[in-house]
């Protein structure tokens, strides 16, 4: 089986790193800052650097010939749990709207600081493509 890499073009060229990989029906989605189709992270704090990170997750997927339901893990990285938390709803609306109901196995973890400095979240996952025969 060979492995095929997968970068959007809507997103930025990546360098050193590809957005994802298909392997076999596995999409591995690499980790997934904030950063616009300009190289720059989007302002306004977290629920709007959530929609920014996991709409680009959701981009490599779909590349991938994948969709939000297909997700069976995510792991969000965040430099302030606590405003997580407190923006809860929103994501979870955001969460909804973009995705749907499902979720799939989660993971949130506190970190120091991501790659990008203005970076506050960054989303990484696994999704299995399902038959749709």
């Amino acid at each position: 089986m060979v492995n095929k890499v997968i970068n959007p073009a809507s997103l930025p060229k990546p360098s050193g790193y590809a957005h994802g990989v298909l392997a076999g029906k596995t999409v591995y989605l690499g980790g997934q800052t904030a950063l616009d189709a300009d190289m720059r992270i989007v302002g306004g704090g977290v629920v709007e650097q959530f929609k920014q990170a996991f709409g680009n997750v959701l981009a490599t997927l779909a590349e991938a010939g994948g969709r939000p339901e297909d997700l069976v893990s995510v792991t969000i990285y965040l430099t302030d749990v606590d405003d997580y938390m407190a923006h809860g709803r929103e994501i979870g609306k955001l969460w909804r709207e973009m995705a749907g109901s499902e979720y799939p196995a989660m993971a949130g973890i506190g970190v120091s600081r991501l790659w990008q400095k203005e970076a506050v979240i960054e989303i990484q996952g696994v999704a299995v493509i399902q038959d749709r025969g």
